[in-house]
């Protein structure tokens, strides 16, 4: 009998960190992970990368009008600047038994990828921290990954460095308990009246890309604010396009018998659904009620890497096409539950010439929902073209074949 049909359902694996799990751990350190079975999207082809771009919410036309891309400063179809999440982001690693949560990433771009593109991917686990005590479960560790990415050429196009914390699951459960039956916490899924949808999808529809329309550095001073972009009320089919479009099913979602199979082989990707008695993925805590109950948080939530597109997705928005984001990084303070609103955001903090001598702009981001909490604060560094430059030296055009 497998360890998934013993335990009770709606239960996953619980355990503790012992001194023989964190030593086992340890000796990890340093390895390039096998990440063949949480891979997508190896090729860009052209629907790979327009259900990336529907699966983030994207209607800029660079990533799926050939006419409109042609003339672009890239001269050809380029996919979102988040693509490389939909051919890789994450893997389940390690820690049997403890719940996680991806908790901060840092990315920096060198090349766009174009639409026939093939990208290969490379996972190191680079170790942990802890462990420490945590407020919210007991103790805690925090695992340390980089991926790298590269074209068929060789040609490194981005790393990703991101953070994943881990702790002791059923100390979780019993904390959400008590704020259930203490009726503190926000209440899910949050109660929208008829007008205030009705704003926000007007606000989501006003919302356009700066698209071809160059965005000058001498335009820019510091202090100026971001264009909004508006994402929500967060809903089921939201998690079910990002899957679809290739972001983070770790390892990939399958049925039937190859689920069963990988369920077999490794018992704590699983556990049974109380309602239809069907084994599902952990990762479905993004979209199952129970799955996040058991993970000890009360209502479906977000993924990680899918908040980190949507802020790509609002760099871009507000950059244009001629611009290029260089850097960024996310922190994910809050939970994103389905329901909720979040409207991304920003600051100027700071323009100067780099390093590569390119003019950036520093960028203080938001992701602030409709309790009023940044769920996601972040940074980023945006190159932008100069009015002293011709078309040919924005930052775009310098990256393009």
């Amino acid at each position: 009998m497998t360890e998934t049909t013993t335990r009770r359902a709606g239960e996953m694996p619980e355990a503790l960190l012992t001194d023989e799990l964190i030593a086992s751990m340890s000796k990890r350190a340093g390895t390039q992970l096998r990440i063949e079975h949480s891979t997508n999207n190896e090729e860009a082809t052209r629907i790979a990368v327009a259900k990336f771009a529907a699966g983030i919410g994207d209607i800029n036309p660079l990533w799926t009008d050939a006419e409109y891309a042609e003339s672009s400063p890239y001269g050809a179809r380029v996919a979102p600047p988040s693509f490389f999440i939909g051919c890789f982001s994450g893997i389940q690693f390690g820690w049997p038994g403890l719940g996680s949560f991806h908790n901060l990433t840092r990315v920096t771009f060198r090349k766009p990828v174009y639409v026939g593109d093939t990208v290969n991917a490379t996972c190191t686990y680079d170790g942990f921290t802890g462990p420490r005590p945590s407020n919210f479960a007991g103790n805690m560790v925090t695992d340390l990954f980089t991926n790298r990415y590269a074209n068929q050429h060789g040609e490194e196009l981005a790393q990703i460095h991101w953070e994943v914390v881990n702790f002791e699951r059923s100390a979780a459960k019993e904390k959400t308990k008590d704020k259930s039956e203490q009726g503190s916490g926000p209440k899910l899924p949050h109660p929208w009246d008829a007008a205030d949808l009705e704003r926000i999808e007007a606000q989501v529809l006003a919302e356009a890309p700066r698209g071809a329309t160059p965005r000058y550095v001498e335009d820019v001073k510091v202090g100026d604010h971001v264009d909004t972009l508006t994402k929500g009320p967060i809903g089921l089919t939201d998690e079910i396009a990002f899957v679809v479009g290739g972001g983070t099913p770790i390892p990939r979602l399958s049925a039937h018998a190859v689920a069963l199979h990988s369920y077999a082989k490794h018992p704590a990707w699983s556990f049974r659904d109380p309602e239809t008695s069907a084994q599902e993925p952990i990762y479905s805590v993004h979209y199952n009620k129970h799955a996040a109950r058991a993970m000890g948080v009360g209502y479906p939530y977000d993924v990680g890497f899918q908040r980190q597109a949507w802020q790509i997705h609002h760099l871009s928005h507000w950059c244009g096409d001629a611009g290029f984001i260089k850097a960024c990084e996310s922190r994910y303070r809050r939970f994103v539950f389905l329901s909720d609103v979040v409207e991304l955001s920003g600051t100027v903090t700071g323009i100067r010439v780099d390093e590569d001598g390119e003019h950036v702009v520093d960028i203080e981001t938001r992701a602030v929902n409709q309790r009023g909490e940044d769920c996601m604060p972040g940074k980023a560094t945006v190159a932008l073209p100069s009015r002293d430059d011709d078309a040919s030296q924005s930052p775009a055009a310098r990256r393009a074949r």
